[in-house]
């Protein structure tokens, strides 16, 4: 194997994103239900830390915090969504990875069918004001005449 084949190979078992569930051995639920609904409930958190990953996949403090409260909450008889109520009673919308629809979320949500329509709208007067318009300068005398032969052909 060559040098550079084995530098690739190094680069990309170093630069390849490897899955990092941050959950610990000591937070798993002895019921797989009840654990598995915990897992999907933490996938749907941002971690406040990190805020680019759940706290099902974050090793920062508040995620594994965030963690177990939810699995107190699911242990206590909650439901989904009570748990994910209470959570955001607490920390607030920006906890969610997928925010919720509402009227604080409308801009959100709404923002990209508005800047999707606004720019046909800009397209579509730019397009009908070029309609109709020269693109180029008129004919010298010459090059009339030029084109009157080629056409009497």
């Amino acid at each position: 194997m060559g040098g550079f084949t084995r530098l690739c190979l190094c680069l990309v078992a170093l630069l390849a994103p490897l899955s990092a569930f941050a959950v610990n051995p000591d937070e798993v639920l002895s019921d797989p239900a009840l654990e598995a609904r915990a897992r999907t409930i933490s996938a749907e958190l941002r971690c406040m830390v990190c805020q680019n990953q759940s706290i099902d996949d974050s090793n920062a403090d508040l995620a594994r915090d965030l963690r177990l409260l939810v699995r107190t909450r699911l242990t206590d008889g909650d439901t989904d969504q009570q748990v994910l109520d209470y959570i955001v009673s607490r920390y607030g919308e920006f906890v969610l990875l997928k925010p919720r629809f509402s009227e604080k979320t409308l801009i959100l949500w709404g923002a990209p069918v508005a800047l999707f329509v606004v720019g046909g709208l800009a397209l579509a007067v730019y397009a009908r004001r070029r309609v109709g318009k020269p693109t180029g300068k008129p004919l010298s005398a010459e090059e009339e005449a030029q084109l009157n032969e080629i056409l009497e052909k």
